[in-house]
């Protein structure tokens, strides 16, 4: 169903000829069908600004890519001391349970934090040239991507060092866990990127409201710790797993990580829940379903606010 505009026909969408006055600035609705074949129609323009994102991140840095690895090796030894020496919280291998969750996080929050921004930082391009202006957040969401995948590598050589084995029957949740990551970060790029063009406090809100979510996030402490303390409150731990990034960031940690209990010496306490591959699984099929729904509705917001990106810009 079409909107009524005044603008000519054979003006592209979202853009207006000059002299129509900004307040009918229209355009037909499309579906979100029709979104995803037009950023597949697009997809050498989403990869080259892929790269363009990777390159301008590293230019005239003597390292490159390697600081993306660097960023979580940092991480690593700082949160060692703390948690591990200072604090000596008694998780074995803990630089292992830390990056294993760390990297589903790191790829979720720097993501948002770059899509929040992506329309107005382009605010010429959107102003001059017609394109699905999700491709923004989006390639926001492919460059992330590839940090994660070299930031994994940085799992890999601690896992090496370490010595630390796997069990293979729960690795190959990283596969689902990483897909359903990738659907919840893009639609919650898609909206952000749009209601920043709107209200520009989302960018600096967003900061604030990360920065909880990480720490209510079992990162850096364990699950176990968390169901404990909610079945001293008479509830299940269940409830643990409002939090979507919970059952994502659990998975990546089963998947590498594995030890489940802490040492007898140390209590004994429940790291991770001695759950079946398929427990996981479900709680990453509940994800996945409500980040599908999340972006079917970001997208839909994004198609009724786009047509006036220009004049907010």
């Amino acid at each position: 169903m079409a909107t009524t505009t005044n603008a000519p026909a054979s003006a592209p969408p979202g853009q207006r000829p000059a002299g129509t006055p900004a307040a009918t600035v229209n355009k037909p609705r499309r579906s979100v069908l029709e979104h995803v074949r037009l950023v597949i129609s697009y997809r050498e323009l989403l990869v080259g600004m892929v790269r363009k994102e990777l390159k301008v991140k590293y230019k005239n840095s003597a390292l490159g890519f390697v600081w993306s690895m660097l960023n979580p090796a940092m991480y690593l030894v700082v949160f060692y001391v703390v948690f591990q020496i200072v604090l000596a919280n008694g998780i074995p291998y803990f630089p292992i349970f830390l990056l294993s969750g760390l990297l589903a996080w790191n790829l979720f929050s720097v993501t948002l934090g770059a899509a929040t921004g992506s329309i107005v930082g382009n605010a010429s391009l959107v102003n001059k040239v017609y394109f699905p202006r999700e491709i923004l957040p989006l390639a926001a969401v492919g460059a992330n991507l590839v940090h994660f995948f070299l930031q994994g590598i940085v799992l890999v050589l601690g896992m090496i060092v370490f010595r630390f084995d796997v069990e293979l029957r729960y690795l190959w949740l990283a596969v689902p866990a990483l897909l359903v990551l990738l659907v919840l970060t893009a639609a919650v790029a898609i909206f952000l990127a749009c209601a920043n063009v709107y209200a520009r406090d989302t960018q600096h809100l967003l900061e604030l409201a990360l920065l909880a979510w990480f720490w209510m996030t079992p990162i850096v402490y364990p699950f176990g710790l968390v169901a404990d303390s909610l079945a001293n409150q008479g509830l299940s731990g269940t409830v643990a797993l409002v939090n979507p990034m919970t059952s994502i960031v659990l998975a990546f940690q089963r998947a590498f990580y594995g030890i489940l209990f802490l040492p007898a010496d140390k209590g004994g306490a429940a790291i991770l829940p001695d759950e079946s591959p398929l427990w996981f699984l479900r709680n990453l099929a509940v994800v996945g379903v409500i980040s599908l729904v999340l972006l079917v509705l970001a997208v839909r917001l994004f198609d009724r606010l786009e047509a006036n990106f220009a004049e907010e810009l």
